[in-house]
């Protein structure tokens, strides 16, 4: 798959196009998100997601479209998993309903950067190294039986090391003032707990791009299509987050289903020089173990039926 300068210029810039005109149009006010706003938000970056496998169809066919629409699916699903220590984070912090969209953006502009060092670095190691996808492989399957055997339920960011540095570094307000990271006082100039929540994030979600851009490797190579499905995930992140926040102790079987997606692309790494998996059949078995997993969680979870009257 060739994939000239230009398209990885255009990609960018549509993607940072969307991002400005998320925060500087829809969300130039800081205000409480509702949930029909998240949803419909939701549906919107979803659709341009979705929409984009039809321009990767067009130019490079239907097995590099396939390959970015597993890259995405992956992706999307642990971005579910992240949405519930966001929200554990910004509880932990007491972040103002109405200032919580304004983190998460700049918290999703910082991922795609980081995660784009990530690719390129991952993908350099596969170049040149080829045995590096069995040490991605083994990785991932011992990820996924780690995420399987512990419920990763807390959150400490306290014990951040690279907020304990910035909080000894960067003098920080007591209250929060707007959605402002920084302010004036006097002559100093001071930083806000936003900024505190700002790195908690972005620190988290290095821990989780550890998980993700190995799995998106296991179903395909091209670097394009691995930045690319992430960003498309990620950019859904903050509507998901407000849509499903409220949601995530109804999903017990999740975590289960995340292990298992990382524990299945883990061995398809290893197993690469023995047999190659169709992408179409990993495309199913991913959304499978997902369907099934959330299903199985809802079910679980339901309301009980009410007791018949006398």
């Amino acid at each position: 798959m060739d994939v000239p300068i230009w398209a990885w210029v255009a990609a960018v810039a549509v993607i940072l196009g969307m991002l400005a005109l998320d925060l500087f149009v829809f969300h130039r006010q800081a205000h409480e998100v509702t949930m029909r706003e998240a949803a419909t938000t939701s549906a919107v970056w979803i659709t341009l997601g979705l929409a984009f496998a039809g321009v990767v169809a067009w130019a490079w066919g239907a097995t590099a479209a396939g390959e970015y629409l597993a890259g995405y699916l992956i992706e999307k699903s642990l971005s579910v998993d992240n949405i519930f220590v966001f929200a554990l984070l910004l509880s932990y912090f007491a972040v103002p309903v109405e200032n919580q969209h304004r983190v998460l953006f700049w918290g999703v502009l910082g991922a795609l950067v980081f995660r784009a060092a990530f690719i390129l670095a991952g993908a350099t190691l596969l170049e040149t190294f080829s045995w590096t996808i069995y040490v991605f492989g083994a990785f991932l399957v011992l990820t996924g039986v780690k995420m399987a055997r512990h419920d990763g339920g807390e959150v400490h960011p306290d014990r951040n090391p690279v907020l304990r540095v910035m909080r000894r570094l960067v003098p920080l307000t007591p209250e929060y003032h707007g959605h402002r990271f920084f302010v004036r006082a006097g002559a100093r100039r001071l930083a806000t707990p936003m900024l505190a929540v700002l790195v908690a994030i972005e620190t988290t979600d290095i821990l989780f791009a550890v998980d993700s851009i190995p799995a998106i490797f296991a179903v395909t190579g091209e670097p394009f299509l691995v930045f690319t499905s992430n960003a498309f995930a990620i950019l859904g992140l903050r509507a998901l987050y407000f849509l499903l926040a409220g949601m995530m102790a109804r999903f017990v079987y999740l975590k289960l289903g995340l292990a298992a997606v990382l524990v299945f692309v883990g061995a398809k790494m290893l197993a690469s020089d023995v047999y190659h998996l169709p992408v179409w059949a990993s495309l199913l078995v991913i959304a499978v173990v997902l369907a099934t997993s959330v299903v199985a969680s809802l079910r679980a979870t339901r309301a009980p039926a009410p007791a018949p009257g006398p």
